[in-house]
């Protein structure tokens, strides 16, 4: 059984009923429940006389140090069997990283470990390191992000990675690490006996210097299947050295994350190659790079070639108009494998829209999630839109949000959304003004069609 509670203010009394029912949980979820380090206690006795919990999440609680402090006496227990904790945005600081350096000591079971935002410090992480480099130690997944780690890190992860086989999993993002610290960090991961799968450095302070190096453990590391460095000033150089990774034939990448890089559509013509070659990827974000149209066109013909396997392209907010529209038509016309397109923040407009409705209704198209967000979209294309709905059985997912569609482009959504072969599961209209009128009808739509999100 599973206990998932969000965003719930916790009286003593609904406290005590739900003590009673975690008794016989597998996981337990609190995640933003206000809960405090009196809490703890009671859920240490959980995780002590419930051997059957294998995961518990207690995420944006106010817990402290002394919350920690109060877990652990379970965790310690050998009757505990928790192999995920999640203890991100939980207020704690270096004074937690002993304690769970005890933990992941003792405690085998335990594979995942989340501590994201949280103050831990280079010092507080070191210790962490030790309690991971202990041999009854079998972690596989750790989350650091947003815990003020400094370059001075590295050596501690790369002795903790270095006896680690089991590691599959770091995440090191929004850490002011720089790059002498993430090639110092690379050639550690190159050298490490772990096969790690995923690699988070999104705000590390990356330059095209670091790029050589993580190339290098591309090309190396057959094992790397989801990489993020987002928001970082690698570049058109440093996107090209990591291509040459990325393009190895040891290289079994599946996720490539590269938003805000500071790319342009000089970089397209590797991504263009990469996409069409490498036939792992299946997930590529682009968003927030000034690719422009030329650079939409080139990544199109790869979507064309039969060797792409890519499954989501994210390209919000790369300077698109409508001109790139009928490139992206006809990938989506030859591509069977496209399911997530994010294209919104271009402009687009509404004669750009009805160009991508031409591929959309192609039989060979198989999107499930579009986002057109903020695309200068007006109700001249809703009538369009809506027979995409009515006629691709394939989507479910549709974000319009931020687009002036007024009461006339909503009713003609509305109109689809009624229509039997609608398949539509989540529709998202974020900062769309409709009248009164309308909203009752939104509203009277949503208690008919309960199996439909509306998110406005």
């Amino acid at each position: 059984m599973e206990l998932d509670i969000q965003c719930e203010e916790m009286s003593p009394s609904r406290w005590a009923e739900l003590l009673t029912t975690m008794k016989s949980c597998t996981t337990i979820r609190l995640d933003d429940c206000n809960l405090s380090s009196s809490n703890c206690e009671d859920l240490s006795s959980i995780i002590n006389t419930n051997p059957s919990l294998t995961e518990l999440k207690l995420n944006n609680n106010e817990l402290g140090d002394a919350g920690v402090e109060y877990l652990s006496k379970g965790l310690l227990m050998p009757s505990c069997s928790l192999q995920k904790l999640w203890l991100q945005n939980c207020n704690l600081t270096s004074a937690s990283c002993e304690t769970l350096r005890s933990v992941l000591s003792a405690q085998p079971s335990l594979t995942e470990l989340h501590v994201g935002d949280n103050r831990l410090g280079t010092a507080g992480v070191k210790v962490l390191c030790q309690g991971i480099m202990n041999p009854s130690c079998k972690l596989q997944k750790l989350q650091l992000e947003y815990c003020e780690l400094t370059a001075d890190i590295v050596e501690a992860l790369n002795a903790a990675l270095q006896s680690k086989p089991t590691l599959k999993e770091l995440s090191l993002s929004n850490n002011t690490l720089g790059d002498t610290a993430v090639k110092q960090l690379c050639r550690g991961l190159v050298d490490a006996s772990c096969n790690l799968e995923l690699l988070h450095l999104e705000n590390c302070g990356i330059t095209s210097d670091s790029c050589c190096e993580i190339s290098a453990v591309l090309s190396n590391k057959s094992s790397l299947m989801d990489l993020s460095v987002g928001d970082n000033k690698i570049g058109d150089s440093g996107l090209a050295l990591l291509c040459q990774g990325l393009m190895h034939p040891n290289c079994k990448i599946q996720k490539l994350w590269l938003w805000d890089c500071d790319l342009t559509s000089a970089s397209c013509k590797d991504l263009s190659r990469l996409m069409s070659t490498k036939e792992t990827l299946t997930e590529i974000s682009l968003i927030d790079n000034n690719l422009r149209d030329s650079g939409m066109e080139m990544l199109c013909q790869a979507l064309k070639d039969p060797k792409s396997k890519l499954q989501e392209l994210w390209v919000r907010e790369c300077g698109l108009t409508t001109a790139c529209c009928k490139a992206v038509s006809s990938a989506l016309t030859m591509n069977k494998h496209l399911k997530v397109l994010h294209i919104g923040e271009n402009k687009l407009g509404d004669a750009g829209v009805e160009l991508l409705c031409e591929g959309l209704l192609h039989p060979n198209c198989n999107i499930q999630s579009l986002w057109l967000g903020n695309c200068d979209l007006t109700a001249a294309c809703c009538a369009t839109l809506a027979t995409v709905m009515v006629t691709k059985q394939c989507l479910t997912e549709l974000d319009l949000s931020y687009n002036p569609l007024g009461d006339e482009g909503i009713r003609k959504i509305c109109e689809a959304l009624k229509n039997p072969s609608c398949n539509m599961q989540q529709l998202i209209l974020y900062d769309i003004l409709w009248s009164a009128e309308v909203d009752d009808e939104v509203r009277a739509l949503e208690e008919s069609k309960p199996e439909v999100k509306i998110i406005s």
